[in-house]
């Protein structure tokens, strides 16, 4: 870097936040709502929390964790309930744990709401500049400094850097030095990490063309709807405030000539040619890579999403690329109307540096840097959904942090976001790493449906939830509570209504009397079918007879998995020292020596989760640790 001035700015916060996607602004608005004067970093104030990819919030698994974030205290769930143009809960043909809401964004309504909300925040500063220097005493952070020299002193750091660390945007054969949507790459601050000796990785990923809405032929596609119904994402909204019209989205599908030509044009691809370095997301392949991977199909789902009410650019949704521009017109120009489409932005890959997760601990914290936090993007994980949820917790804990209390850690049995976090933390990632229900081994108590009931009292004691929102979770608790025991204490007899509901319902007659809890549990009943023969059926609000219909119909297999919850906790309870040393264990393999001395567990349940870490290790550690305590 070329010399700087001699005499620079320098200003004094409590903390600093680099990067405004969805991670930092989560970080800095729970910061500055719990005090602390914040500084805001980003190369540009036009892109604070936009959206680069995919223009909706949500969808399966990443619904939960916006509900989750919303549930603690933040932010995301609020912004999209007043900015979507349309609202969808998906999965809903099947059971309840897996049932995820999405919505489509403005994209420029989000983005501009969000940025109000930073501004409006007294403990907020925005500042468009490059951090290109982490300050480190003693192996403590004691400030910032910025490309033109200026020093920001601070007590905390979070970086929620996104794709910006020396990121190239890839098309065909042209490589760029730009972060995504061609603003300014950050191209120094790598190089500060590894000299304090953070690992650094080279992930990659990708987005699809944007291509003119009037250009579009919908007679040839399908209509995609949303529900009359909304479903609010923040617990704080009424589902009556937020109806409003809706726009369609369209379902298309690529062909035979598409994978023709991207086949035949494979040995341009950047992804085929060695062109990119970097690890992409398996679970979000390029189309070129679908073709490849999947020969044996001959289409692959197109959905055309608009991205906003004030403007004809529409996203292809499923058909990522970073084939050339050329190839790019030829393979969208195949699909069923498209075929005179006209792309307005070209589709691009993107490579970035990334911190190795496993250089953070639970609670976001570098372990090598004492007061510097990472979150999303920076973690090598992908999505908004996920950056949000680490910045939140990631503010969260650094404001606890300079309050001289414990991290607040989510384990896996608590939140989506606990299973997030420890993934990343314990087991890494080679990958940007991507939210799925199938990753939560208790999810049927992780459900999109009670987050608040889960969550809120955290974010009550975390100092972001206040008094009135915490009532009112009590008083929806008690309801909840009372009505499930007033239903399992209520029983009917083989009257004729109760006979006639039974038969409209195809359901078998009563020969003799049953509790309304177990009329209920009836695949074909639920709380509000019987409601004709419920006689006392209080008046309670519409999520509190969710609640009662859920945990009666599915209660045997939620006493199944909180008695695994139950034994999940004895393990995390099982708190390792700082101090151990692994290889002075003499009946550890070397590889669990080697890991365990990495990662540093935090609790023996942590440690069984290490990749490389065998359940013969957990026992001579669990050995170890007993004689260790003695």
């Amino acid at each position: 870097m070329e010399k700087r001035f001699d005499k620079c700015l320098r200003e004094k916060w409590d903390a600093v936040v680099v990067g405004a996607g969805h991670a930092g602004c989560e970080a800095a608005l729970a910061l500055a709502r719990l005090g602390y004067k914040t500084v805001l970093f980003t190369v540009s104030v036009d892109s604070i929390a936009m959206m680069p990819c995919n223009p909706n919030i949500g969808g399966s698994s990443k619904g939960h964790l916006v509900r989750e974030i919303d549930a603690l205290g933040g932010e995301m769930g609020k912004n999209i309930d007043a900015t979507f143009i349309q609202s969808k809960m998906l999965n809903q043909s099947k059971g309840p744990a897996v049932h995820s809401l999405r919505a489509q964004a403005d994209k420029k309504n989000y983005s501009q709401l969000m940025r109000e909300k930073l501004e409006s925040n007294e403990n907020i500063s925005v500042k468009q500049a490059e951090v290109t220097e982490l300050i480190v005493e003693e192996g403590k952070i004691t400030g910032v400094k910025t490309y033109t020299g200026a020093v920001y002193e601070c007590r905390v750091c979070i970086l929620c850097t996104g794709t910006y660390l020396k990121s190239r945007c890839i098309t065909g054969e042209v490589s760029v030095q730009t972060g995504p949507n061609g603003l300014m790459s950050a191209n120094y601050l790598s190089e500060s990490l590894k000299g304090h000796g953070i690992k650094l990785r080279r992930f990659k990923t990708g987005t699809p063309a944007r291509i003119d809405g009037n250009t579009v032929d919908y007679t040839k596609m399908e209509p995609q709807y949303g529900d009359e119904k909304i479903v609010p994402f923040s617990f704080t909204n009424n589902p009556e405030d937020l109806e409003r019209e809706q726009i369609k989205c369209w379902l298309t599908y690529t062909n035979e000539k598409t994978h023709e030509i991207i086949r035949d044009n494979l040995d341009r691809s950047p992804l085929y040619s060695g062109m990119i370095k970097g690890t992409g997301p398996r679970y979000c392949p390029s189309i070129e890579d679908k073709v490849v991977r999947f020969a044996d199909k001959n289409r692959h789902q197109v959905f055309i999403e608009p991205e906003g009410l004030y403007t004809s650019e529409v996203y292809i949704g499923g058909m990522s690329s970073s084939l050339p521009e050329d190839v790019q017109a030829d393979m969208y120009h195949t699909v069923p109307g498209l075929e005179h489409a006209r792309i307005v932005r070209n589709a691009y890959a993107i490579e970035y540096d990334c911190i190795d997760s496993l250089e953070c601990k639970p609670s976001l914290e570098l372990k090598k840097i004492d007061g510097v936090y990472s979150a999303g993007q920076a973690n090598g994980s992908s999505g908004y959904e996920e950056a949000a949820a680490q910045g939140l917790m990631a503010g969260i804990n650094a404001a606890r942090k300079m309050q001289s209390k414990k991290p607040i850690i989510l384990d896996r049995s608590q939140a989506y976001i606990g299973v997030l976090i420890d993934d990343l933390v314990t087991k890494g990632t080679n990958e940007p790493y991507r939210m799925m229900t199938s990753r939560a081994e208790y999810r049927l108590l992780l459900r999109q449906d009670n987050a608040d009931l889960r969550l809120t009292p955290i974010g009550y004691e975390a100092g972001l939830i206040d008094e009135e929102r915490y009532q009112n979770l009590l008083q929806k608790e008690e309801l909840i509570i009372n009505e499930i025991q007033r239903i399992k204490h209520t029983s009917v007899g083989g009257i004729k209504e109760v006979q006639n509901l039974l038969e409209e319902h195809k359901s078998t007659p009563l020969a003799s009397g049953i509790t309304l809890a177990e009329l209920i549990r009836r695949p074909e009943l639920s709380y509000d079918a019987i409601s004709k023969i419920d006689i006392n059926r209080p008046d309670l609000p519409e999520d509190v007879c969710e609640q009662v219909n859920i945990n009666i119909k599915y209660e045997g297999y939620i006493v199944r998995q909180e008695k695994q919850v139950r034994q999940f906790v004895k393990l995390e309870k099982k708190r390792i020292p700082d101090n151990i040393d692994y290889s002075l264990i003499s009946s550890l393999r070397l590889e669990a020596k080697q890991k365990l001395q990495d990662i540093r567990p935090e609790s023996v349940g942590q440690a069984a989760r290490i990749s490389g870490v065998s359940p013969a290790d957990i026992s001579v550690l669990l050995v170890y640790l007993e004689n260790y305590n003695r």
